[in-house]
Parts: structure tokens; sequence; C-alpha cells
């Protein structure tokens, strides 16, 4: 499990005024170019008196563009039953919103869902951008154009062999949306003074900035400190399970004296994106026998 920004400082770098050019950036890097955005108006501003209202595993801010159309960027920690109902719920309930006594259906908006998960939650696909919209099912005409819901699953950027080494992410930012996905789950490795060029943008490094300067009262210190540790026992508990999981399958696969028993189970891990450092260690097996197990996949 990522380590992700989370909770409160999340919502404390993107979901104040005097950052909405941060939140513009993080959006423009999510959509496609005719749903960019150039202003946007903050429907429901950070607010330390009633952040301790907000749910542990859920952060969301609503936003309105320049043309009208409602964005709710979300960031979810855990992986809560019913996650997928729960997101069409909120893109249904932002999008009816929109109508007041003396509006007509006309006057409903393109609604988009942006939510940033800390777990996988579409294990089949591994890029972890995803777009979801209604098209007819066999054509693939796209009809019904004012719902779109994207999916950012932080866990899918963070496998890589190397863990702790900023490089082994620097090679992967090909993107915008890469650089900021880089900024939310290793901002710990980043020095904003001295910012590789792949991640030599303003809006990075002003968020980097915000970060380390973030002033909490000691309600919300307390607040984040014990989400942080929650989280952490989160990360134990899942690397716990993937060692249970393996030692399971090893000696299953033994009873029954098969040998892809082993392969298997690391197929297994590999897509829960349990990174391929921490399978090494739990298997005994090197990097290139696991790769090479992941290419028969």
């Amino acid at each position: 499990m990522t380590i992700a920004v989370v909770d409160i400082a999340f919502k404390k770098i993107f979901g104040v005024e005097e950052n909405k050019d941060l939140l513009i950036s993080l959006v423009n890097s999510i959509v496609s170019k005719e749903d960019q955005v150039i202003d946007l108006e903050l429907l429901n501003p950070y607010n330390p008196k009633s952040f301790k209202k907000d749910k542990l595993s859920i952060l969301d801010i609503k936003a309105k563009n320049q043309e009208g159309k409602y964005y709710n960027i979300e960031m979810q920690l855990t992986d809560e039953a019913d996650y997928d109902k729960r997101a069409l719920y909120y893109w249904a309930k932002l999008y009816a919103s929109q109508l007041g006594e003396a509006k007509a259906y006309s006057n409903l908006a393109k609604t988009i869902g942006i939510h940033i998960l800390n777990f996988v939650s579409i294990p089949r696909v591994r890029k972890y951008h995803n777009i979801f919209q209604l098209t007819e099912k066999e054509t693939g005409f796209h009809h019904f154009k004012d719902i779109e819901l994207h999916t950012v699953e932080l866990a899918k950027f963070e496998n890589v062999s190397e863990p702790n080494e900023l490089s082994a992410y620097l090679k992967k930012v090909k993107t915008a949306l890469d650089a900021w996905v880089t900024f939310l789950t290793k901002h710990a490795l980043l020095d904003r003074n001295n910012l590789p060029k792949e991640l030599s943008d303003p809006a990075i490094k002003k968020a980097l900035h915000t970060l380390d300067v973030m002033n909490f009262s000691r309600a919300e210190r307390e607040e984040y400190e014990d989400h942080l540790k929650w989280l952490r026992m989160e990360d134990s508990a899942i690397r716990k399970i993937g060692q249970d999981n393996f030692k399971k399958g090893k000696a299953e696969g033994e009873a029954k004296g098969k040998a892809e028993g082993k392969a298997e189970v690391i197929k297994n891990m590999l897509r829960q994106s349990i990174n391929k450092k921490d399978i090494a260690s739990m298997t005994g097996l090197s990097i290139a026998e696991i790769e090479k197990i992941e290419e028969e996949t």
C-alpha cells in the first residue's frame, strides 16, 4: 500500500482558494482536452472547523469550471465495501444537485468524478488511470456524455522494483499525471529546491512548498498523525496477508506436487500490485524470476 499525501493534507493543499492553481493543474492532468479547466469555483473549500466531520478514508473536493461543468475530486485511502456503488451514488448526487426548482433538465451540465485511490480497485487492468463513460454495447457509440468517472490507482504506479529509490519512479514519469502521482506517493523523497527535470513543474514545486510549511492546529496534527499511524498499520497488515498467502499457496502446491502452485501465488500477488521487491523478499525468488512469471500472465 502506498503511504500517500493523506486526507487532511490533501484537502489543505488542493481545497483552498490560495492553491486553486494546484487543483487546476491536477484536474487538467487527468481529464481530456475538452474538459480542461481555466478557472475553478470551489464548492466545498477546506474548513478547519469541520474537518473532523469528514470520514476517515474519504476526502472530496467539489468544484465547477468556467463552462459550468462539475468536478468531484476524491481521495479514498482504503478499499471499503461497495466502493463502486458509492462512486456512482456520489456522481449522481452531484449531478442531481444542479437542478433547482426553477431549472429545466437542459441546465444539467457534464459531471466528472475523479477518484484517487490508495488501493487497487480494478485488478484486471494494469494501467493506473482508467476512464469510464456510457457507450452503446455493440457499437461503442458515446451518447450519454454527461457522465464520466476517472480512477487513479496509486498502488499500480508504485509497483517498481526499488520502492525507496526515486530514480525508479522517474523512469515512469512521462505525463503531467505521472508527475502528480509521484508527488502524491513519494513526496518524502523530493527536494523542492532540487527537483529532477521530470518533475520540474512550478505547480509541483509549489505543492511541495505548501506541504513543507503547512501549519496544522493541534487537533489537526493529532488527526493527521493518527491517520498516518493507521495507514502504516494497514500497510503492514497487507504485507502479512501477502506472506500468509504465499505460505499457504506453497504448502498447497507441495501437497499437490504441482510446480505451478508457486507461480500462481506470484501471479495473484502481482495482480494485487504488491511490489516485486516485497514479493522477492517473501518468496526467495529473484526479480528476474518474478518478471518471467509476470510475462506468462
